[in-house]
């Protein structure tokens, strides 16, 4: 599913205008975005938390060079869902495979 499709289905289930359905969703994204650039955790309740999670320095290999370097230490975007989202997938008949 493309983000087009989500907003053409909340536009549906909604019976909001697609472009004011697209300008909040691109909104939500970018208040996202920029509460995780501070540094911000943001949880919601019911659907999970996107956290930033810390990766420690390591040591990695280029291969083709055979030259070992030092990736510094630095933080990536994680989404966790939360228990009720978890169980809500667990208990789906349609997951394809």
């Amino acid at each position: 599913m493309t983000k087009a499709d989500v907003i053409s289905k909340i536009s549906e289930q909604t019976g909001i205008d697609k472009n004011d359905v697209s300008a909040a969703v691109e909104a939500f994204f970018t208040v996202v975005k920029e509460s995780m650039e501070e540094g911000d955790n943001i949880y919601i309740r019911g659907f999970g938390s996107f956290i930033n999670k810390k990766r420690a320095q390591k040591v990695a290999r280029n291969i083709s060079k055979n030259t070992a370097i030092v990736i510094e230490e630095h933080y990536v975007p994680h989404f966790k869902p939360s228990k009720e989202f978890v169980a809500v997938i667990k208990k789906s008949k349609k997951i394809k495979d």
